[in-house]
């Protein structure tokens, strides 16, 4: 059945947010962006299709935050461009069975852009959060996709630094918005938590990791750094994604957990020693800016990263992080990080670590892009807002 989802009256024009990722999946960028967007207006957020035997249809679910979860329901069988089509059928029927008269088009996934086909938004916004076209499985049209959306996009914001300097040249309106992050809620694990129940019988100390553990996390190093310290107990919590179980690898002193809720990650968190960003060096790992970077901050526990870019910089630079690559030198650093605790030292670094942290939060972000999306508008649109000033004037 199809779920009402009826918002209350907003103020600025509705947000149709095409997405890769399910909204249910690891709470990340666009979950945090479009809870705030919900705020102040209508937010439609487009899960990519669930195909079988059954007819086209777009179940809708309105979230506790506001948002509204659209999931295209397409009959199986059909070429990827029918199933496109029959999905951009759907979404022309939501924005004239919802009376949205006016709204802007949020695209995180090109290879969905031809589902907008139908779509007449006031402004295109491509959040590019990651290098797509660089992960593991990815189609060959991606880059192409990426292209046309390029021509039809009004601002791109892109997830990091290292983005930022790629996409600059495809898009004269771009903007880097890196990962933000909630401190208070992270800030709890600075605090004395009750220990999970799969993790309390791990002992200490632990090293941990929470995200996806896919094509990106170098479980060669996790697995040598496992082998040469037994003592050091690792909590990898995550789903696993694009990596078969028996290539992880194995010991007694490996945790796998599985998925946790966000609401769940400061209890965890309040339990490790270090933590953890094992990134390998490869194609998809060039352009990523892990959130977990300020969330670990946040949370009081030391990090050590492998050399990626957008934590060398500004993380690594400002002695925020530990960063080290090879197996020999990545023990090192969490050796020190483990002796450098309740020094100090340690104490220095996580003030200087939290006068960084002071000026990041996903409100700010949110109002930043905000902001340019509306510059964006009034770029697009300037005799409209010329007509309407003299209006106000003439009144």
């Amino acid at each position: 059945m199809t779920q009402s989802s009826a918002v209350p009256p907003v103020s600025t024009p509705a947000l149709l947010v095409l997405s890769h990722l399910r909204w249910d999946f690891v709470f990340q960028r666009p979950q945090h962006l479009m809870t705030r967007a919900a705020r102040t207006r209508a937010v439609y957020y487009i899960e990519e299709p669930m195909f079988g035997e059954h007819p086209d249809e777009l179940r809708r679910s309105r979230q506790p935050s506001g948002v509204t979860v659209c999931t295209p329901y397409i009959e199986a069988g059909h070429s990827p461009a029918e199933s496109q089509r029959r999905t951009a059928a759907l979404l022309g029927e939501l924005v004239r069975s919802e009376g949205l008269g006016e709204y802007d088009l949020w695209v995180y996934t090109p290879m969905e852009l031809p589902v907008a086909a139908e779509l007449r938004p006031r402004v295109t916004v491509y959040d590019c959060m990651d290098e797509l076209a660089n992960f593991k499985g990815a189609p060959p049209e991606l880059r192409e996709r990426e292209r046309q959306l390029f021509a039809q996009a009004d601002v791109v914001f892109t997830g990091g630094h290292r983005l930022f300097e790629a996409k600059r040249e495809q898009h004269p309106n771009a903007h880097p918005f890196p990962s933000s992050v909630e401190v208070a809620h992270f800030a709890q694990a600075r605090a004395e938590q009750p220990d999970p129940a799969d993790q309390q019988a791990i002992a200490r100390p632990r090293l941990g990791f929470y995200g996806v553990i896919d094509e990106r996390f170098d479980i060669e190093l996790v697995g040598k750094l496992a082998r040469r310290r037994p003592e050091w107990q690792f909590v990898l919590i995550g789903p696993v994604v694009k990596i078969a179980p028996e290539d992880l690898p194995r010991a007694d002193n490996l945790h796998y957990l599985g998925m946790k809720g966000y609401a769940e990650l400061p209890a965890y968190l309040s339990g490790w020693d270090v933590a953890l960003l094992p990134f390998a060096r490869n194609e998809a790992t060039e352009f990523i800016s892990p959130t977990k970077t300020p969330e670990y901050l946040a949370a009081g526990v030391p990090v050590v990263s492998t050399s990626i870019r957008d934590v060398v910089q500004p993380y690594g630079v400002g002695e925020l992080a530990r960063i080290a690559d090879s197996v020999g030198d990545f023990e090192a650093a969490c050796a020190a990080a483990l002796a450098e605790a309740g020094t100090p030292a340690a104490a220095e670094r996580q003030a200087r670590a939290d006068a960084f942290l002071a000026d990041l939060s996903w409100d700010r972000t949110w109002q930043d892009m905000a902001a340019q999306m509306e510059l964006a508008a009034e770029q697009k649109y300037p005799t409209s807002h010329t007509d309407a000033a003299q209006g106000a004037a003439d009144d």
